[in-house]
């Protein structure tokens, strides 16, 4: 519900278009940025405007950049010869922090879910296929999402590349810490397939 204040509910209505953020989570945003001293909401404004300003996507593996090259790509520490392909920035950005990755990253925008009208034209498939034939890449690792969705991207692209490079995906099961009867019997499938020599 909304008061009928034509300012407030134009924020609700742009709030309302951010990912997960419903009529009642934006009706709470929009009162405590109305509570907000005006000094912190300018700084959210001015984050905002320096972020579409400052931000892009690189121009080899499109992960967030402030140059036309990301500083993983144009780290001569990093292995350029395996590419972890990644469905999202964010996805990047999980991998990194664990600080144990030494190659690069290719992120898709997207997976292939032709009943959500996206089709491997629509996400950076091309570009990966250009990167492994300019750049000298010997492996392909498969890190799209464990779903439907990431499942067929993952395996469309390892279809494309059969033969060409090693192409490998991330291993999935039982988070650290679970207990065995609280997964679902997917997670435990997969923990199973995924097992290897103690």
């Amino acid at each position: 519900m909304t008061f009928n204040i034509r300012p407030f509910d134009r924020v609700i209505r742009e709030l309302c278009r951010l990912p997960g953020v419903g009529p009642k989570t934006a009706q709470r945003l929009a009162l405590f940025l109305l509570r907000e001293n005006q000094e912190n909401n300018e700084r959210l404004a001015d984050a905002i405007r320096e972020l579409k300003i400052n931000i892009r996507f690189c121009k080899r593996c499109f992960n967030l950049s402030e140059d036309e090259i990301c500083a993983v790509c144009n780290n001569p520490q990093r292995d350029q010869s395996m590419i972890c392909v990644v469905e999202e920035p964010v996805d990047a950005l999980a991998i990194e922090r664990i600080g144990e990755f030494r190659g690069v990253y290719h992120v898709l925008h997207g997976v292939i879910s032709p009943l959500d009208g996206s089709y491997p034209e629509n996400i950076k498939i091309k570009e990966l296929m250009e990167r492994i034939s300019d750049d000298g890449v010997e492996e392909v690792i498969l890190a799209t999402g464990a779903n439907v969705d990431g499942d067929a991207t993952a395996l469309y692209i390892a279809n494309l590349l059969r033969g060409r490079v090693k192409v490998t995906r991330i291993a999935r099961g039982l988070p650290v810490g679970s207990q065995l009867d609280y997964a679902d019997q997917g997670t435990l499938l997969k923990a199973l397939e995924g097992r290897r020599e103690f």
